[in-house]
């Protein structure tokens, strides 16, 4: 009776070892699910680098007009809120919108109508139009711009920041643009003429 047990507990072992070489074994080193992706930047994200094409004249620019031989038609001018300088004997000239090359030569095609046959005309911006800063500074406003201004200089000209300002990242609305887009706030970022700088407040 006892070598019958001794059998049939032995049966009953291989049987659990037979079930359970059977089961599938565990995974090992899958990778663990993929979290799903977060964004850590609320908002707009800053551009790298600020590209401002070639200027284009605006209203209040001061331009200098040279007529060569032509003295009387030489002088100082201001675009005027129409977009337009006003010069002698041509009357108006359309400038706004217009590089200074492309000024140039619609002063020549205007002076060709009768005035002069080979007009050699040049032009050459005297002061720009100013920028305006808003925002987190001490002193908003219009400012004169002067050339290779940067929105470090800007913040320095209006008397710097706010204790709330975001110092990370600058808005900017072109003169002709319909909105603003954000840059990083460094010396490399660079203002143009008519510009609208906005600096935001952060987030405590």
């Amino acid at each position: 009776m006892l070598n019958g047990l001794r059998a049939g507990l032995v049966g009953l072992a291989l049987l659990v070892f037979g079930v359970a070489g059977c089961a599938p074994a565990p995974a090992v080193g899958l990778p663990a699910e993929p979290a799903a992706a977060t964004s850590s930047a609320a908002g707009q994200e800053a551009v790298s680098d600020r590209i401002i094409p070639e200027y284009r004249l605006g209203v209040a620019d001061k331009v200098r007009v040279n007529v060569f031989g032509e003295e009387a038609l030489t002088g100082e001018f201001l675009v005027g809120s129409g977009g337009k300088v006003s010069l002698p004997l041509i009357g108006e000239v359309q400038a706004a919108g217009y590089t200074i090359s492309q000024f140039q030569t619609e002063i020549a095609e205007a002076l060709k109508q009768g005035y002069i046959m080979e007009p050699r005309v040049s032009a050459e911006v005297l002061n720009y139009r100013p920028f305006y800063i808003l925002g987190e500074v001490n002193k908003p406003g219009e400012y004169p711009y002067t050339m290779n201004l940067s929105v470090m200089n800007a913040v320095a000209t209006a008397e710097g920041f706010t204790y709330r300002a975001d110092t990370r990242r600058v808005f900017i609305k072109r003169a002709d643009s319909a909105g603003e887009q954000a840059f990083p706030l460094t010396t490399a970022t660079q203002v143009a003429p008519g510009d609208t700088i906005r600096i935001g407040e952060r987030f405590f």
